[in-house]
């Protein structure tokens, strides 16, 4: 390379400059300088095939400011130029993307062109990343962007169609595409875009091929993967399927070897409602319920039985002189109303984790011990039984907190802003090597606040985790939440209604309306809530069942934060009546223990 002085006469734009193409860009900024001073740092120039003619590789707009100066009358000098070599389009392309990329990021088409260029030249993906301080991975997403039609590409450019739109499409053949264009070039059409392109294009759910429970390379399934090198689906489920059940039988056949009594394959699509079901050892005749989803991923619940068979095993459900057994009475909540509370306790304790890494990492270091519902490492998936249970947590402050630092997260590791969680399964699993490296540099502040975010992720719901950590915590429920529609619509008992009427409008309010139908005892708690209808407003409040540590409005039982939390006061007893003195790790005391 050498530098020297070019008239402007004697340069052009040369086609490898990532922005030649287009109109020419705004150089405002630029033209007061170039005015007064001229051109100072040289422009990246090669030589055409024109004899003393240069191309323009890298410095369009300083370029394109001295044009400016010369047809205002200006007077313009030879412009200095840095000359590279003859014939090299691979470094002239370097050039062009790193001077472009520092100032202005150009959008994923631009870059596809270039980086096709870079290729056909020569450039291996790896070389690429390496170049631009990509990730190889980012390098073959936009790669990918050249499997699309080119009419999908300009819509992407212009802003018309997202990312997710494009991500899902470079999954579907060119005549999918075609389909797919038709229908958005049809007013009256409906064109599906997002997440519901993708059961557009597979005709219903689409099956990841990370729920797999078999080999995927000995079954040989066709499998059509997202060319952002992102996600796998099997294209025939009928096959999948096949395939799946095949491997949940013989997953059947080895509990069953191991001494379980039964292994229950529930019917594709039903839920396994974990209140109605109570944990039994192998040896009390606890069995395997096998929760097989419609998006192909299964769960397999061990060791339960149902909540009848759990008092007939415990003694209580037998009867003396042929008398008839009492009748069980009525949980006091709903599943429903169970499930509400767990997911909403669950918001708020993860919401506080976030501000107590060093909790955090203690809970982690107890799953890791002692093992957890969730320790695979699995991600709590909040799933409600109701779509208005759903929303009502999605959108709650607690979750709301909580993703706002996960979002941090995600962005100091490098990964994809869209990802749903930090922590990982499957496929989507980063390389071990370059995450360790990642961490290492990172403060022990920042670790912690990561730690933090995974034991949130991997936090079960409805837990005595959930109990322990909130009751140390402290976590004080109305900051977190308020009542809400969902919440209204699974309150339905009515001497619950009673006793919650007393707490937020008195005792006097709650007696005078002893006879009202739940309806009506709602509209009073509502309105007392909200301070409507006359009604003073009541101080912020939140059901017992909610509070750290909960309590019940009657002696009826079923409610499955109040059974959580007995659980946690039963354990801790017993390990204090254990050991009375709290001498849990004395020096002397280890040492016998390792000698016996």
């Amino acid at each position: 390379m050498k530098l020297d002085f070019i008239p402007m006469d004697k340069l052009s734009i040369a086609a490898t400059n990532m922005r030649g193409k287009g109109k020419d860009p705004d150089v405002s900024d630029l033209l007061p300088s170039i005015r007064a001073r001229g051109v100072i740092v040289p422009l990246l120039v090669r030589p055409n095939c024109a004899q003393g003619h240069f191309e323009i590789v890298a410095g369009r707009r300083r370029f394109t400011a001295v044009n400016a100066v010369a047809r205002e009358g200006g007077a313009v000098k030879p412009i200095p130029c840095a000359i590279l070599d003859e014939g090299d389009d691979a470094d002239a392309l370097e050039a062009s993307m790193l001077e472009n990329l520092a100032r202005v990021q150009p959008d994923e088409v631009r870059q596809w062109e270039a980086f096709v260029a870079l290729v056909k030249s020569g450039r291996s993906v790896e070389e690429v990343a390496d170049t631009f301080g990509f990730e190889p991975s980012a390098v073959k997403r936009i790669l990918a962007l050249g499997n699309l039609l080119p009419r999908v590409r300009t819509l992407y450019r212009g802003g018309q169609i997202d990312v997710n739109t494009v991500r899902h499409l470079t999954l579907a053949s060119k005549s999918q595409q075609k389909a797919w264009l038709a229908l958005f070039d049809d007013e009256a059409a409906y064109c599906p875009t997002g997440h519901q392109l993708k059961a557009w294009l597979f005709s219903g759910t689409a099956i990841a091929v990370t729920h797999a429970l078999f080999d995927v390379g000995e079954v040989k399934l066709a499998i059509v993967s997202d060319l952002f090198g992102e996600d796998s689906f099997f294209a025939d489920s009928d096959a999948f399927w096949s395939a799946q059940m095949d491997a949940i039988e013989a997953r059947k056949s080895a509990y069953l070897e191991a001494g379980w009594s039964d292994v229950v394959v529930m019917p594709r699509g039903d839920w396994f409602r974990s209140w109605d079901h109570v944990h039994a050892g192998k040896r009390k005749g606890g069995r395997i319920y096998v929760e097989v989803r419609d998006s192909g991923e299964v769960s397999f619940h061990e060791g339960y039985v149902t909540t009848k068979e759990a008092k007939r095993l415990s003694g209580g459900g037998g009867s003396e002189g042929g008398a008839a057994p009492a009748k069980p009475s009525r949980p006091e909540v709903s599943g429903p109303l169970n499930a509400y509370i767990d997911l909403h306790r669950h918001a708020a304790v993860r919401a506080d984790l976030v501000g107590h890494a060093g909790v955090a990492l203690r809970a982690m270091l107890a799953h890791v011990i002692a093992g957890s519902a969730l320790w695979r490492v699995d991600i709590e998936a909040q799933r409600a039984p109701k779509e208005d249970i759903a929303e009502s947590v999605e959108t709650c402050p607690a979750e709301t907190a909580f993703d706002e630092k996960r979002r941090a997260v995600l962005a100091v590791l490098g990964f994809d802003d869209d990802a749903p969680t930090v922590t990982r399964e499957g496929l989507h699993r980063p390389p071990f090597a370059p995450l360790l490296a990642r961490l290492l540099e990172l403060p022990d502040s920042v670790v912690m606040e990561i730690i933090a975010i995974v034991m949130g992720e991997t936090l079960q719901a409805g837990s005595a985790a959930v109990e322990m950590i909130g009751v140390h915590l402290g976590t004080d429920m109305r900051q977190h939440w308020q009542a809400d529609a969902a919440f209204f619509d699974q309150l339905r008992d009515r001497e619950v209604l009673l006793a919650i009427t007393g707490e937020v409008a008195g005792a006097e309010v709650a007696a005078a309306n002893a006879g009202e139908k739940a309806k009506a005892l709602k509209s009073i708690i509502a309105d007392c809530l909200a301070g409507a209808n006359g009604r003073a407003k009541a101080e912020p409040w939140v059901p017992r069942w909610m509070t750290f540590p909960p309590t019940a409005y009657t002696a009826r039982g079923g409610v499955g934060s109040v059974t959580a939390a007995a659980r946690v006061r039963h354990a801790l007893a017993a390990e204090a009546a254990a050991d009375p003195t709290g001498n849990h790790d004395t020096a002397d005391s280890e040492e016998q223990r390792l000698a016996a």
